[in-house]
């Protein structure tokens, strides 16, 4: 196995990613050596560490990738996951913006700045919002301006503000605008009660507008001065835009499938049950990541978790993510990562040559997959081939542990009730049909008081 240089990290002179041999390292450029040191020498990295805000890293003596440019080379601890804002429930992302504006005042104490303020420098780690971009940081110099408010805004406080005040869902912005959301765009989508909000009115309705009025500078004119910004001003900022953050809300109450385990036709025993099957399962197929697949509130990916299995549990509805996210973070659930995502269309590959950002698909394979009460919302409500269902499982994890619901169960009714019931395959023997072509059946139950079928699968192909 080689080498190569992480296709997200080509942006900073100061250093860049690559990987060796399987290991990820980080090289520090000589352009970026006194910023390093600082953050080093000057206790930031400690700092900043000891409180949970930044991935920690060793230096280590290996041949670097750029000899020409390297000042040194760092390993920094293995983020078992990569995940997205795009992918992330309201919660997540409100966390993750409070936590970028926590760094950057724990920065300015230190005498340094935050330079970078990009939501896809924040990872969840054990749960938690941290900065992955250690050279995002450098030395402060008395009277600059945050030169990161801009980006801030775009990456945080405007999707936040469209999602409070118009639509969750336009979190998916993000994956629109790799560089965050336009506040030109945002200040138009905003209701006009918005600019009653000093902190939405400031740092995205006027800053908007300044931004158009900059833009028509004439060729030849020189451009605006930059203003100079005291210290007390700058903290002020982080005051502001943290006061901001922190007034926007969302509840989740008024989604579709929040409320699905309420709701559902399960009897208490048949749920008791279900879980201790699962949970059996996923003693029998030993420890390692789990991906659950419709994970909805989340209540089966515990069974992993709780195992310390680093679960990261997907559904398309952000009301049940964002009940999950804030059911985890009450726990201080280390080992669970809830996401939004749509199945049918998962977080492709964007950015840079389609590289920058990575599928879904390429985050993987897991060691299990849990897909449980999703084959006939895939099937059915989208009309999805039993056998491209199981290719896809097949992609996603070695094992898988899935469950099969019939057409009499009252799920699929409801499902086929305002239309055509097309699906002739879609029965017990055609779903055994076609996921055998690429899983062995280990073990099969039915589940009690239900029509419905439990299935341990493994897949048939090499992973390594």
């Amino acid at each position: 196995m080689g080498s190569s240089r992480s296709a997200a990290s080509f942006r900073d002179p100061s250093g860049f990613v690559f990987t060796r041999q399987g290991t990820l390292y980080r090289q520090v450029n000589r352009l970026g050596r006194d910023d390093y040191r600082a953050m080093m020498d000057g206790g930031l990295y400690a700092r900043l560490v000891g409180k949970g805000l930044l991935v920690p890293h060793e230096e280590v003596t290996i041949p670097a990738e750029r000899a020409d440019t390297a000042y040194c080379i760092l390993r920094p601890q293995t983020i078992p996951f990569i995940s997205y804002p795009y992918e992330w429930c309201f919660g997540q992302l409100q966390d993750a913006a409070l936590a970028t504006l926590r760094i950057a005042r724990e920065a300015l104490e230190c005498g340094m700045t935050l330079k970078d303020a990009s939501a896809y420098n924040i990872q969840f780690v054990a749960g938690r919002p941290t900065l992955m971009d250690s050279l995002s940081l450098e030395v402060y110099h008395a009277g600059e301006p945050w030169t990161a408010y801009r980006q801030f805004c775009q990456h945080f406080l405007a999707p936040l503000a469209l999602m409070a005040h118009r639509d969750v869902r336009l979190s998916q912005l993000l994956r629109v605008f790799i560089d965050g959301v336009p506040l030109d765009l945002a200040q138009r989508l905003l209701p006009g009660r918005t600019r009653f909000d000093f902190g939405l009115l400031a740092h995205i309705h006027l800053h908007a507008a300044a931004q158009q009025r900059y833009s028509g500078t004439q060729p030849g004119r020189p451009a605006p001065a930059r203003g100079r910004m005291s210290r007390a001003g700058f903290l002020g900022i982080l005051d502001s835009l943290s006061a901001a953050v922190r007034r926007l809300t969302w509840r989740p109450e008024k989604t579709a499938w929040a409320d699905y385990y309420r709701a559902n036709k399960y009897s208490d025993q048949a749920m008791d049950e279900k879980a201790r099957i699962v949970a059996g399962w996923l003693e029998r197929i030993g420890p390692g990541m789990i991906w659950d697949l419709g994970a909805n509130t989340g209540r089966f990916s515990r069974l992993s978790s709780e195992r310390g299995n680093l679960t990261i549990a997907c559904d398309i509805d952000p009301g049940a993510v964002e009940l999950n996210y804030q059911d985890c973070r009450a726990r201080a659930e280390a080992h669970c990562l809830p996401l939004v995502m749509d199945l049918t269309n998962p977080s492709p590959g964007l950015g840079w040559e389609g590289a920058e950002r990575m599928a879904l698909l390429e985050r993987g394979p897991a060691h299990g997959v849990l897909a449980l009460a999703l084959v006939h919302h895939m099937a059915i409500g989208n009309n999805v081939p039993l056998g491209d269902l199981a290719r896809f499982f097949s992609r996603c994890g070695r094992w898988l542990i899935v469950e099969f619901v019939p057409k009499n169960d009252p799920q699929v009714a409801r499902l086929l009730s305002s239309r055509e019931d097309i699906f002739d395959s879609y029965n017990l023997e055609g779903f055994e049909r076609a996921f055998v072509q690429t899983f062995a059946i280990r073990q099969r139950q039915s589940l009690p008081g239900t029509a419905r079928e439990l299935f341990l699968m493994e897949a048939t192909h090499d992973f390594r």
